[in-house]
């Protein structure tokens, strides 16, 4: 749990809270509280208008949790000292931000700014004596840049620690009735953080209004991501971060049913799938997609599409070059491990989004991630395709004779392709090379079987023979 020491003007601000709370209890003006839960009972807390300048964002807020790292920089004067100028300037951008891409403006934070405009600040926010705002972050992002001077909030008893903060936050935050709720991996954060502080699972589902089975599912998802994080880190320092993961919710949902179900019957197959998938996720394939990512996925497709990322994902130096055969003085390699092969795939492409997305690196070295990186995807979607296809046509019975029509009508449309590509001089030569030789693979195939189980040559099968053996 996050825990911080009191900003520099908590001394003033909590002079000017006890004066106001005074006089809000005084002469003929309506006493205005706000209710919050704590410990399982209702507290009830006075309100006041605060001056803007005067509060602080809090920096242990579960609504940024996962978004904290997005800057390193920045993370680091945040953990240094949460209450400079740079370090709340930080957690005003989070706040307004997108959770996958805080460079970007969250529609969210729009749609409260126009709500703010118009029907002024309905519910007060909530604050401790120091002015460390408890819950009603975003709405003061909003107030400051709508130019407001003050915001209306509850203020907390002057006895509350860090821990009591952290509790009320979260109570908040989980009632049914919140309109926006904390991202994915921030809510996955603050799971963690309550089985940490060791309350029992069954405390936690009823707090968050899930499951016992989702709470695990959701649990193992972070722990994926966590470990996928650590993995990423390269040696000039990149790495990635809990926000990178934000967008794939329903993904790695549907990863984790997909994983449990493999390792009902095989835990390496189970491996290799979600190294496979990860993969895939990073590359941002959509669900829809990945679905197609099973257990033979890896050998029936990826390997041939991905040759040079599997190459480089041999065994090293350290490791044993090959088993000798007794009498002889050689040695055969040993077969190579699917899942280690998998995670050195998914390890290449971690890092190399890493390094594409690391700022302080230099342009050359992202560029060369990038690069890495589209030529990953370009694989992936081929075996993707492949895998697709194969299972539409296992779904439709088709006939030999209605596959080789689809076949052709697919040629029939590359040769549209090629013109055009030709004409706007954008074929990538060296995949159509490649995707040639593969065409070849497949009708050698086919000539072999036809040459062996058709037992009239016709026109097209004694052409189809021909042309394999040329």
């Amino acid at each position: 749990m996050l825990k911080f020491a009191l900003p520099p003007k908590s001394q003033e601000n909590a002079e000017l809270v006890a004066r106001r709370l005074h006089e809000s209890t005084t002469g003929n003006k309506i006493h205005e509280t706000v209710t919050v839960e704590w410990n399982g009972r209702p507290l009830h807390v006075g309100v006041i208008d605060m001056p803007l300048g005067d509060v602080y964002y809090n920096p242990a807020t579960h609504r940024i949790r996962a978004q904290r790292d997005h800057d390193p920089v920045l993370a680091r004067g945040l953990e240094a000292d949460p209450w400079s100028a740079e370090s709340q300037d930080y957690l005003n951008k989070l706040l307004i931000g997108k959770p996958a891409n805080p460079n970007e403006t969250d529609p969210d934070f729009e749609a409260l700014m126009e709500s703010l405009r118009s029907v002024e600040q309905q519910e007060p926010g909530l604050m401790t004596h120091e002015g460390i705002l408890v819950n009603g972050n975003t709405r003061a992002a909003a107030l400051r840049k709508l130019g407001r001077s003050s915001i209306r909030v509850g203020v907390l008893p002057p006895s509350f620690t860090w821990d009591d903060i952290n509790a009320v936050e979260l109570a908040l935050q989980l009632r049914p009735d919140k309109r926006r709720d904390y991202s994915y991996i921030n809510r996955l954060l603050a799971m963690e953080e309550q089985e940490l502080l060791g309350r029992e699972a069954a405390d936690i589902v009823r707090d968050f209004h899930i499951q016992l089975k989702t709470f695990k599912q959701e649990r193992w998802i972070l722990g994926v991501i966590r470990d996928m994080i650590e993995r990423s880190v390269t040696p000039d320092g990149a790495q990635l971060a809990l926000s990178d993961f934000e967008g794939h919710q329903e993904n790695l949902k549907e990863l984790y049913r997909t994983y449990m179900k493999v390792a009902g019957s095989s835990q390496e197959k189970a491996e290799r799938v979600k190294e496979n998938r990860i993969a895939a996720i990073i590359l941002d394939f959509a669900k829809t997609r990945t679905r197609y990512i099973g257990e033979d996925f890896q050998g029936t497709y990826l390997e041939d599409s991905l040759p040079e990322l599997f190459e480089s994902a041999a065994p090293t130096a350290d490791e044993p070059a090959g088993i000798a055969i007794p009498g002889l003085s050689v040695a055969v390699a040993p077969p190579a491990d699917p899942v280690v092969r998998a995670r050195a795939v998914t390890d290449q492409i971690l890092r190399a989004h890493a390094t594409e997305s690391a700022r302080h690196l230099p342009d050359a070295v992202r560029e060369a991630a990038q690069h890495e990186l589209a030529a990953a995807r370009k694989g992936m979607r081929r075996a993707l395709d492949s895998a697709e296809r194969d299972d539409r046509l296992k779904k439709v019975r088709q006939t030999t004779a209605e596959r080789l029509d689809d076949a052709r009508a697919a040629i029939d449309q590359s040769v549209n392709d090629l013109v055009q590509a030709l004409g706007s001089n954008s074929l990538d030569e060296e995949s159509f090379d490649s995707a040639l030789l593969r065409v070849r693979s497949s009708l050698a195939k086919l000539a072999r079987q036809a040459s062996r189980g058709v037992t009239t040559h016709g026109d097209g099968v004694t052409w189809l023979i021909k042309a394999s053996e040329s």
